[in-house]
């Protein structure tokens, strides 16, 4: 198990110019950074891997970002980019010595309304062929694509780890995997625990912050039985920080972020490290 934080704490949008920000990861004791790519034109994730290297800094993942143009159940034009975007980034993580791309791989993030059942049954079929198509060329590259459920509020489509591994039915490439998000399974599933023991051998990547996007533990998440849950399925990958600050105002009001959940940056950062490390090694 290694311990991350994705870069949207520190910056939005991660470019060639803001490099800088890996030297703080690494002095607050992280293992690896995990890059949310709004634009893989950003950067060049070959001089981003130097910077890396010479930190001993790893980026297993990267971070998908899924605004209205990007949708695998949208309109041809928004499936086409969607497609398009996710291969650009799985180049970027073969670059960057990574070996899976994280996100909901499914639909723009705030695309929410009630389908009826014949759509929602066009859309699920729609989506599953996009996938199968961008996880061939994932699998083609050795990478996975982690699929993550979101909250009600930031999607229609898949809300539950239960609804993610029907998807992976769905498809039947061994790189489509799971992604859970302590935040959103807090909203949705009637026992993070019990999910990830669910996911199991699926569960290729975790995002912990706490229960209002704020440190992990201090809230009142179950960490105690996510910790077992972990031990149990003998989960051995990345454990990533995603929380969000008021400093960064584009991704602040993206998130509905409209307070600061603790005094500074480093109090997200350092003490939610601290946390983790107590609380899952």
């Amino acid at each position: 198990m290694n311990f991350g934080i994705n870069t949207f704490l520190f910056v939005s949008p991660f470019t060639g110019r803001t490099l800088s920000i890996l030297k703080k990861v690494k002095a607050w004791g992280y293992d690896s950074v995990e890059i949310a790519v709004e634009d893989p034109a950003h950067f060049d994730p070959a001089k981003v891997k130097a910077e890396l290297d010479k930190l001993g800094l790893q980026s297993p993942s990267v971070c998908a970002v899924y605004g209205p143009d990007r949708d695998l159940r949208g309109n041809s034009r928004q499936q086409t980019t969607a497609k398009t975007y996710i291969k650009k980034l799985i180049d970027h993580t073969v670059a960057l010595g990574g070996n899976v791309v994280v996100g909901p791989h499914y639909s723009a993030v705030g695309r929410r309304n009630l389908h009826p059942a014949s759509e929602r049954k066009a859309q699920w079929k729609t989506v599953a062929a996009n996938l199968k198509e961008v996880c061939d060329y994932a699998a083609e590259q050795g990478v996975s694509l982690a699929l993550e459920p979101l909250n009600r509020f930031e999607t229609d489509f898949i809300n539950t780890c239960e609804q993610a591994l029907e998807m992976i039915d769905r498809v039947g490439s061994p790189a489509l995997k799971v992604h859970l998000d302590t935040f959103h399974m807090n909203i949705e599933e009637k026992d993070s625990a019990k999910a990830i023991l669910n996911a199991g051998k699926q569960l290729a990547h975790l995002h912990a912050c706490g229960c209002d996007r704020g440190q992990p533990g201090n809230d009142h998440i179950d960490w105690v039985g996510i910790a077992a849950a972990l031990k149990k399925i003998k989960y051995d990958r990345a454990v990533v920080i995603e929380t969000f600050s008021t400093e960064i105002k584009m991704i602040a009001t993206a998130a509905a972020i409209w307070r600061a959940f603790e005094p500074s940056q480093e109090d997200l950062g350092v003490k939610g490290l601290k946390f983790l490390k107590q609380t899952l090694k």
